[in-house]
């Protein structure tokens, strides 16, 4: 009897391990890699989440970043790091809708080779310009643009900033020169020096340097005008009829994390949604809080790629 007892205490505690190990993850910091260089929208959301995190755990989040390649970089990192819960990628549509569709091979398949979190947040763009430009209003921009084709620039240092400026030229009938950077923040550093005419970027990059007096702001992406620059009319209503243009950020780890590790940092990513770190950035940036299950989150991906396809295709972009 005491033989048996023996044996089933042994299998109580046996079973009761892996439960005990998810208590105590994580049990040493955690890597965020984030595929935008320091400054950058994705950059601040990610030490604000990984503030919430820290204050959820008592462990140091840290920050990596890993520009380059339109995010391509950051990406494959996060795709090849060890599945044990300790690497998450938290990144954008760039890398998980918007690039397979751009490039003709990626360094990592957004579906495969990753496990979905949980989703982060929603926000807008903003189109800016130089003070010491000219064009007061998107339609003056875009006037001018018509009078010299070809000559008037335009930075990206994301995807969406790209296919922003993609759908500006197409739906207004202009041609633009495209200029690649490796994140928004570099760009804006040209803009401000007269590098380039004009970007279409992230409300978290743009707006402070609007704000500072450093750029003026032509138009908004969204729908409606954002709350945190109410002067600013959308490109829509000043001249563009029906332009919108978005992106989100979301949180991944590398495909074979395990189900129970992929659950717990779920539940603290979308607790750290809620933190006052991730609040303040909700706030000041103008992007919408979202969260999500990791379910919820592939499916969610799975539509935006195929909208992001749709949107490139329309643009006559052919993949590089």
């Amino acid at each position: 009897m005491r033989i048996a007892t023996k044996g089933r205490l042994a299998l109580l505690l046996a079973a009761a391990l892996p439960l005990s190990a998810m208590a105590q993850f994580p049990a040493k910091p955690i890597t965020f890699i984030v595929p935008f260089a320091a400054g950058s929208a994705t950059d601040q959301i990610g030490r604000a989440i990984g503030q919430g995190v820290t204050e959820q755990t008592g462990q140091a989040v840290v920050i990596e970043n890993k520009p380059g390649a339109s995010a391509m970089i950051g990406a494959a990192a996060g795709a090849r790091a060890t599945p044990d819960g300790y690497t998450v990628l938290i990144t954008t549509n760039t890398t998980h809708a918007a690039n397979e569709h751009l490039y003709k091979s990626l360094t990592y398949d957004p579906v495969k080779d990753f496990a979905p979190l949980t989703l982060l947040g929603k926000g807008g763009q903003i189109m800016v310009v130089n003070p010491s430009s000219s064009a007061k209003t998107v339609g003056d921009f875009l006037a001018q643009a018509k009078q010299s084709p070809g000559k008037l620039s335009f930075g990206s240092g994301s995807s969406s900033s790209r296919i922003a400026g993609e759908l500006l030229q197409q739906m207004a009938n202009v041609q633009l020169l495209h200029v690649p950077y490796k994140s928004n923040p570099l760009a804006v550093t040209d803009l401000l020096g007269g590098q380039i005419d004009m970007m279409i970027t992230d409300t978290a990059t743009g707006l402070p340097q609007v704000k500072s007096g450093k750029l003026r702001a032509l138009g908004v992406t969204g729908q409606a005008r954002s709350p945190l620059a109410p002067d600013v009319p959308t490109i829509s209503e000043a001249g563009v009829p029906g332009y919108e243009m978005g992106y989100w950020f979301a949180a991944y780890a590398p495909a074979g994390t395990p189900p129970d590790v992929v659950k717990r940092l779920n539940e603290l990513l979308v607790n750290a949604t809620k933190a006052k770190a991730a609040q303040q950035f909700y706030a000041q940036t103008g992007t919408d809080a979202a969260s999500s299950t990791p379910d919820e989150l592939a499916k969610f991906q799975q539509a935006e790629s195929k909208k992001w396809g749709e949107i490139i295709k329309k643009a006559g972009i052919q993949p590089e």
